[in-house]
């Protein structure tokens, strides 16, 4: 017996216990940036047989969740949206946390995609089931199947607590910036800032004014540059909704701007000379004292590491209640850090702006192939690698976005988020024309896929830059960066080339494409 819900799917019977597994064509997990992406363009090709699996109570991915003081984007607003989306009423050139929040949960509403969602259904597992050709998914709230399993999580969802000696008996506050406990007051507080990444930056000059000491703990200083941050008036908003074309031109100019970002990062040398010559000149204006821009000066060549931007760091750390630390952490105590030249400063509270795991993502030991493998096993052994970023060798019908080399340095995700959809919307589409129950990328398109990134990757300032970022993995290797302009990636991606995969047809028989024979 089948039972039919527009917005559940098919609900089958599984076996003779009577138990009933909502069944769905697509099953989405996260709805970010990417998850919500994911389902508009699929609601825009009249697809509906989809659930969007949430973990948390709510949209909004990275902006629901890192709500801490000052957070907002380092992309412009009108480049960090949805090309198909766009607002008029950004209320500065770059999008603060509140306003990127509405716009997804906007989004959700205007394109239909919340009825969909599975709101506190954190995904378990998702199991391939090669015998019937679908997804087995284990949420916390219940079972599934599906016929095509889509991550959206991102890898900016789950946060990183360092591995430092005595930091579990810290009897003080202590929190990651992604989870912020606005209920704990920081007024007149000792606090220790450990980290100095690209959350810090936005955090620390909110609360310098408010807390008795800062000791911010830098391990690596960072290229930061000025952020050109300026407010959207009435004027320009009214241009940007009543003429035609002057906001497509200035998001296409903001585009483009940063694909020539992207030739100078691929050539360590140009970028030595052009752009980190504009940061040097940006930290020797903000910073007087040679000592301590001695200390803010990064010894890696610009954009190894991701490059920071911030108008308010500079002069916040140079206040009179803000010590900036450049010694390792030794040990962390009841209610102080010992640093490695000996010295113990006492505190109340720890923020850790630790960043994510970006190349060791949780959800990839859930998603496990029908040999018991999970994902994150396959890329233990073999090195996280997809094809196009998008789908891995042994994993059937699974489709990944932001999966491995499409992280940017230079440019915003959504434009990567975009095309990625529409490949995977051109896949379910072939899929539907030909009767196929399941695709699975070639083991050999992948390994040629894979080695025609890294190549490219060897001569680019986040490969050669002489640092050890996030973009690179335990062995030296990046699985992070997509190495070269958002244009040629959308055009790979423009069309479904079934041509690279392994098909089965509804019968169970392999499906023979015309390239293949």
């Amino acid at each position: 017996m089948t039972i039919t819900d527009p917005t559940l799917g098919d609900v089958r019977q599984a076996g003779g216990g009577g138990n009933r597994v909502p069944h769905v064509r697509v099953a989405i997990i996260g709805a970010g940036f990417s998850g919500l992406g994911m389902a508009i363009r699929l609601l825009k090709s009249e697809e509906d047989d989809f659930l969007i699996f949430e973990r948390a109570g709510q949209v909004g991915g990275t902006w629901r969740d890192n709500t801490y003081p000052g957070a907002e984007c380092d992309v412009a607003a009108l480049l960090y949206s949805y090309s198909y989306a766009q607002r008029t009423d950004w209320q500065s050139t770059y999008g603060k946390q509140p306003e990127l929040y509405a716009y997804l949960n906007d989004c959700a509403d205007r394109f239909g995609v919340r009825p969909y969602i599975r709101f506190n259904h954190e995904l378990v597992s998702a199991r391939w089931d090669e015998n019937v050709r679908r997804w087995e998914i284990e949420t916390s709230q219940g079972s599934y199947t599906a016929q095509v399993l889509v991550t959206g999580s991102g890898y900016l969802s789950d946060p990183v607590v360092p591995d430092i000696k005595g930091i579990s008996g810290f009897q003080g506050k202590i929190f990651h910036s992604s989870t912020w406990d606005h209920d704990y007051d920081l007024d007149g507080k000792r606090v220790a800032v450990i980290g100095t990444g690209a959350s810090a930056l936005q955090f620390v000059p909110k609360i310098q004014p408010k807390v008795g000491q800062l000791d911010i703990y830098q391990r690596t200083a960072a290229w930061i540059g000025p952020k050109s941050d300026k407010p959207n008036g009435k004027f320009r908003q009214w241009l940007f909704r009543n003429v035609p074309g002057v906001q497509g031109f200035r998001r296409g100019f903001n585009q483009w701007g940063r694909e020539v970002l992207a030739f100078l990062l691929g050539k360590p040398q140009i970028a030595a000379k052009t752009v980190q010559g504009m940061f040097v000149k940006h930290l020797n204006k903000s910073v007087p004292d040679p000592e301590l821009r001695a200390k803010l000066t990064p010894d890696f060549t610009i954009g190894c590491k991701r490059m920071l931007f911030s108008n308010t760091y500079y002069p916040a750390i140079q206040q009179p209640n803000v010590e900036l630390v450049t010694d390792g952490i030794s040990e962390v105590r009841a209610n102080s850090i010992v640093t490695a030249d000996g010295q113990e400063r006492e505190i109340d509270a720890i923020i850790l702006g630790t960043g994510f795991a970006a190349t060791e993502r949780p959800i990839a030991r859930r998603v496990i192939n029908d040999r018991g493998v999970s994902l994150a096993q396959t890329w233990e052994a073999g090195g996280m690698a997809a094809y196009r970023g998008t789908t891995v060798a042994g994993f059937p019908n699974l489709f990944m976005l932001l999966g491995p080399n499409t992280t940017l340095g230079h440019s915003s995700q959504t434009v990567m988020i975009e095309a990625q959809v529409r490949y995977v919307a051109d896949a379910l589409a072939s899929m539907g024309k030909r009767g196929l129950s399941s695709v699975s990328v070639h083991q050999d398109a992948q390994i040629a896929y894979n080695e025609s990134v890294q190549e490219q990757l060897k001569t680019t300032v986040w490969n050669s830059g002489q640092c050890a970022s996030w973009y690179l993995d335990d062995n030296g290797n990046n699985p992070s960066i997509w190495p070269s302009f958002t244009w040629k990636f959308r055009k790979q991606l423009k069309k479904f080339d079934l041509s690279a995969y392994q098909v089965t047809t509804l019968s169970g028989a392999e499906y023979v494409t015309a390239a293949q024979r």
